[in-house]
């Protein structure tokens, strides 16, 4: 098991490229490449990425989800290989940056009517999708996100019936917001996680740093233990949520500390 930070914590605060440079220069080794606009998604770009991560792993690899992964799940024939040219941009960067894992939000649920889901029809499509990722040597690991498809228990069992090859992200914030604990979707993904997203929330209900609030992390631990996780715990902060960023190894140490009663770290 890894643990380390998301370049997505240094969002709108350091570019991309920027922020795989500095964190790998403190010495963090596993991150997640947040790749946040098509620009992003070019070769060019990452093999930039290679070059300026140094030692550091990239677990896996993100895009920002509005820009082509609804369109995924199109029944609108163009819409759906645009969607997948901006697919194999991301898969064929993520390749050249050794992530093993593509961190999936999927479908959002953007209209505020009811949706019913064909879990036949959806599995199709996101078959087709783990087809393309399987192809770069990358797994599709669907997140649990409080606006898209997987915001309840049970989604992810359902595809995963169908579509064997499905892995999983558990975000502890997005658990939060779909008012859903997360250890829920901890049991529902359990063997199949191969990337958590960490944060915390204070005394005030405020998000911030982990190991800065109250989220009792020995515990999710243990049960990350307890179904055998043995993949990246990757801190994902919004910027709000810490003043210097000198803070967030700070964070990265405690949780360290309290990983190492379950992992050697």
């Amino acid at each position: 098991m890894k643990i380390g930070i998301s370049t997505a914590s240094l969002f709108l605060d350091l570019n991309t490229e920027d922020a795989t440079e500095f964190l790998s220069k403190k010495g963090v080794t596993v991150s997640e490449a947040f790749l946040t606009a098509y620009s992003e998604y070019s070769a060019d770009f990452a093999n930039m990425l290679k070059k300026r991560k140094g030692d550091m792993e990239f677990n896996s690899v993100h895009s920002l989800t509005t820009q082509f992964e609804p369109q995924l799940y199109s029944k609108n024939p163009r819409a759906l290989e645009d969607a997948y040219k901006a697919l194999d941009m991301v898969l064929t960067a993520g390749q050249i940056i050794g992530a093993k894992n593509y961190t999936f939000h999927g479908f959002a649920r953007i209209k505020k009517a009811p949706i019913t889901i064909n879990y036949d029809v959806c599995a199709d499509f996101t078959q087709k999708i783990i087809d393309r990722c399987s192809s770069k040597g990358i797994s599709l690991a669907y997140e649990n996100v409080h606006w898209c498809y997987y915001n309840y228990i049970g989604f992810f069992r359902e595809l995963k019936k169908r579509c064997p090859l499905l892995k999983g992200t558990l975000d502890i914030k997005q658990a939060r917001q779909s008012e859903v604990d997360y250890r829920d979707f901890l049991s529902e993904m359990a063997s199949d996680i191969v990337t958590v997203h960490i944060s915390d929330i204070d005394k005030n209900g405020k998000m911030c740093l982990p190991g800065f609030g109250t989220f009792n992390f020995d515990e999710l631990f243990s049960r990350l233990y307890d179904v055998g996780f043995n993949g990246a715990v990757l801190t994902e902060a919004y910027r709000a949520d810490y003043v210097d960023r000198e803070e967030l190894f700070t964070s990265l140490d405690i949780i360290k500390e309290k990983a190492s009663k379950y992992y050697k770290v």
